[in-house]
């Protein structure tokens, strides 16, 4: 089940248009899943969380770097900042937990 990478660069650019604007780049963190692939997690310029696989770190990086207004980013904390976490995802989160 791979991921093309037509597809990633599609998904990436259709979260840019709902959640981006100009002036202000959405940050991408790639993360490595093992076997499955990597996540590219997305954060807009509204704090609008989205995820995006592709079939390896290599596919996600250069997804994010051909996409236009992205940067690659790391969970540091102008981009922990930058997320706004609705309450029903704290809720989902919280019972994960228990």
């Amino acid at each position: 089940m791979g991921v093309s990478d037509q597809t990633t660069q599609k998904r990436i650019a259709e979260f840019v248009q709902a959640h981006g604007k100009p002036g202000t780049a959405v940050r991408a963190v790639v993360e490595p899943i093992g076997r499955a692939g990597a996540r590219i997690v997305l954060v807009g310029a509204d704090g609008a969380m989205g995820d995006v696989m592709a079939k390896d770190v290599e596919s996600a990086t250069k997804a994010v770097e051909a996409a236009d207004n992205v940067e690659q980013a790391e969970w540091d904390r102008e981009t922990t900042a930058a997320t706004k976490i609705g309450s029903g995802h704290r809720r989902k989160m919280a019972k994960m937990q228990s």
